[in-house]
């Protein structure tokens, strides 16, 4: 199966190298985007233009793809499934989930001069970052892009309810799946609360499993993709 990997803020397709080549080796074709706006170069990308990105793979898929999502870019996987509900095979979000309709796609942090820089660490700190060492941090901060704020500040829209029928896969690095299952049920995450199929797992990792797990995650991602 064709499986499309979407990176969160401030990387580029290259953050999955490792899990790519894990893929490949599991008898899948991995498809890692580098999105606009996050290592093609342009700072003037809107939300509509990574969207369009992302359709793009879809519909250049050799059958229905399965799209990863990873942290903010949870919300534009599941755009995918919104528009292009009948082309979809499943939807895996790592570390994340799907935005609802009318919200920013990720006002997070200060824009400055129209980009959203990196912020540093000091967000991160705790579980999200509490496996990475000294290294994996330079590498990763010296990478980041600054992300476009047409990017960071674009409206998720949201319009086809056939995208609550595309099965969920719901990858858990820094949170469990019983923290998952309970912001569900409590109706913090109310575009998964109205999925038809959700299935959930657990990964020993922080927030970017890509990078410290890309095995592991891999080996999640293909036994999703073959139907586990």
């Amino acid at each position: 199966m064709d499986i499309v990997l979407v990176g969160g803020l401030w990387l580029s397709g290259s953050v999955w190298d490792r899990v790519a080549s894990a893929l490949e080796d599991l008898g899948h074709r991995p498809v890692p985007l580098t999105l606009p706006g996050q290592g093609d170069g342009s700072v003037s990308a809107t939300l509509d233009d990574q969207v369009a990105a992302v359709l793009s793979a879809v519909d250049g898929a050799s059958g229905k793809p399965m799209v990863v999502g990873h942290s903010a870019a949870c919300a534009l996987a599941w755009l995918a499934a919104d528009r292009r509900p009948e082309a979809v095979a499943k939807v895996a979000l790592v570390g994340g989930f799907p935005g609802v309709d009318g919200e920013p796609y990720a006002d997070l942090f200060e824009v400055r001069d129209g980009v959203m820089p990196f912020p540093g660490w000091g967000p991160f700190e705790g579980p999200d970052a509490a496996d990475l060492d000294d290294e994996a941090r330079q590498e990763l901060a010296a990478a980041a892009i600054p992300v476009p704020e047409g990017v960071a500040r674009g409206v998720v829209r949201l319009a086809d309810e056939r995208r609550f029928g595309v099965p969920v896969l719901v990858v858990c690095p820094e949170f469990t799946v019983a923290q998952a299952r309970e912001w569900i049920g409590a109706g913090e995450i109310p575009e998964l609360a109205r999925a038809e199929h959700v299935d959930f797992v657990d990964i020993g990792s922080g927030h970017w499993p890509m990078v410290t797990e890309p095995e592991e995650l891999a080996r999640i991602l293909a036994a999703a993709a073959d139907g586990g």
